[in-house]
């Protein structure tokens, strides 16, 4: 089984590859394309699990581009994928997902892709075009969130952060779901749909949604949370069956 798992930031990346990896160690692949590399771990019973972990920059635009330069490479090398993960940190909405939380999405969501309105914002699809939200596969959503102890909900992509509580209200209110908002997933998750393939988002919460307070940020706790829910991902889907199983609804 062949995974591609996107991160914005080599420090993501790192603490997805020690999670994933165990004792073991990561090869670093060269793609042909883009100045990208991926960082390989081979993981899991067998059959194994590959996992290459790519760090493709910040922002919807650049992980959709880095997520697709290399499953392209992957298929023009005659090894396409089965399945995508976006993995990263990010904002958490208080109360439902507090700093240190794990999340995995059970929708990701572009939250600003629309148009603003006198009326207020309104999305893509309501204007006739694209889409605003990826399902990822349910049965895999809730095996990983239950290994993890993650909560399930909604992740949020936006191209600018939120900084404060007044546009953090305004997010809630219009997506009562939301969990979590980043900047990646999104990016990824059109990536994935374009070759067919299913996608996951996994985050780990260094923030609250809301002004921006540096000293209350705890990336260092949340990279530790990123790498032990990555901890489980080989046994998860080693588990969880033939990819061809995977569904999205």
């Amino acid at each position: 089984m062949r995974v591609l798992a996107v991160t914005a930031v080599p420090a993501e990346r790192d603490a997805v590859v020690t999670g994933a990896a165990g004792d073991g160690a990561a090869e670093v692949v060269a793609l042909p394309v883009g100045g990208y590399a991926l960082h390989r771990v081979r993981a899991g019973e067998r059959p194994a699990v590959v996992l290459d972990v790519l760090a493709a920059g910040v922002g919807p635009a650049a992980a959709a581009a880095g997520t697709a330069a290399a499953l392209t490479a992957a298929v023009c090398g005659g090894s396409g994928y089965h399945l995508v993960i976006s993995a990263g940190i990010g904002g958490g909405f208080a109360p439902a997902a507090p700093v240190g939380a794990t999340v995995v999405a059970d929708e990701i969501v572009a939250a600003d892709l629309g148009a603003e309105t006198p009326d207020g914002f309104v999305p893509v699809t309501e204007l006739g075009f694209g889409t605003v939200v990826h399902t990822p596969p349910p049965d895999l959503v809730r095996a990983l969130a239950a290994a993890t102890g993650a909560a399930c909900g909604a992740v949020l992509t936006a191209s600018t952060v939120t900084g404060s509580a007044g546009h953090a209200a305004r997010l809630a209110a219009r997506h009562p779901r939301a969990l979590i908002e980043a900047m990646e997933g999104f990016g990824v998750a059109e990536a994935a749909a374009a070759q067919g393939l299913p996608v996951l988002e996994i985050r780990t919460v260094s923030n609250p949604v809301g002004p921006r307070d540096r000293a209350a940020w705890r990336i260092g706790d949340a990279l530790g949370a990123l790498s032990a829910a990555c901890a489980a991902l080989p046994r998860v889907l080693t588990a969880a069956g033939t990819p061809t199983s995977w569904r999205t609804p």
